[in-house]
């Protein structure tokens, strides 16, 4: 019988699950070259932490690790319900507030390394979090796209951690009692962008869905809903989709460095954004959030238990 310990918190609605203890060994290699191990050796460990019976498509997983750059105060993978993913600006939020919870670190300016680079973090206090992240951009703008069902789309495709793709809403209102007509959109924008061949830098796959409508307060803003790999919903404004909505707003000249940005989520949660300019002309996000631990649990792998790694690993 197997045990390990989680840590369960949300920023902004959106759940994040730290493992603090009981993780796989994945070695001593930089942090890309464990994901690879964690995800060709270990997905069963993955699906049981994040997917059912134990949690749901929602929750996005970060698993602990030694960082390789010692400046850094923990390295971290994430993982959600369908694999492991690059980068996550809510979930770098909810480790911030977890190792502050944890006594690991405590206000002030950190280092967290990822498998896509290391990343700064200023924890504010226990609750709110400004994530620099990684430096983002836009790679094809006004990309037309033909989707079946909906008039003839445009877009533009976008790093922010993940890959994006990013479409002003086709006259259906981002909010909540439209999740399921939002949904269908972004699948059917996601599939046609697989179908036509559209892909990210050196073919990659654009597996995030950014659907967006300007926000009708005072200062720059949008509201977004946000596809997820997993096919579930971003409940926050996106960590990463916000960081590559302001590479496409300063590739545009719609943003200036420093101006401030609000990014609201579906559920109507926001975060505060704004860039720094970086090299290559590339863009510096900061996304600022809060974040609240929710639970401290032992998750009990009981080899009796033909689910134990979930319901996507049932049998293994």
């Amino acid at each position: 019988m197997k045990t390990v310990r989680v840590i369960d918190s949300h920023t902004a609605g959106e759940p994040t699950r730290v493992v603090v203890e009981g993780g796989p060994d994945l070695g001593s290699g930089d942090l890309a070259t464990r994901r690879e191990i964690f995800r060709r050796d270990f997905d069963h460990f993955r699906s049981g932490v994040v997917n059912e019976p134990r949690g749901s498509d929602v929750i996005v997983g970060a698993l602990l690790s030694e960082p390789v750059d010692r400046s850094c105060a923990a390295g971290v993978i994430f993982f959600n319900n369908v694999g492991v993913i690059g980068m996550c600006g809510h979930g770098t939020i909810g480790v911030a507030v977890t190792l502050a919870h944890l006594g690991r670190i405590e206000p002030g300016i950190h280092r967290i390394e990822t498998p896509v680079g290391a990343v700064s973090v200023e924890l504010h206090d226990k609750h709110r979090v400004t994530v620099a992240n990684v430096p983002s951009y836009r790679h094809a703008a006004d990309v037309s796209l033909n989707v079946p069902g909906f008039p003839k789309t445009t877009g533009d495709i976008a790093w922010g951690g993940n890959w994006f793709f990013l479409v002003e809403s086709p006259g259906i209102e981002i909010s909540l009692p439209n999740i399921e007509r939002l949904g269908g959109f972004a699948r059917a924008v996601r599939a046609a962008l697989e179908q036509q061949g559209i892909r990210g830098e050196d073919g990659a796959t654009i597996d995030h869905i950014e659907v967006y409508e300007p926000l009708e307060a005072a200062g720059k803003g949008a509201r977004n809903f946000v596809l997820c790999p997993g096919g579930a919903y971003d409940r926050s404004p996106c960590g990463t989709g916000t960081s590559a909505k302001l590479a496409c707003l300063h590739a545009r000249g719609e943003l200036e460095p420093d101006e401030p940005w609000r990014q609201q989520s579906v559920i109507g949660t926001v975060f505060d954004a704004s860039y720094a300019m970086g090299e290559h002309g590339r863009v510096l996000p900061r996304i600022t959030g809060n974040a609240y631990v929710t639970a401290e649990s032992t998750l009990i792998f009981d080899e009796a238990d033909p689910l134990r790694f979930g319901m996507c690993g049932a049998g293994r």
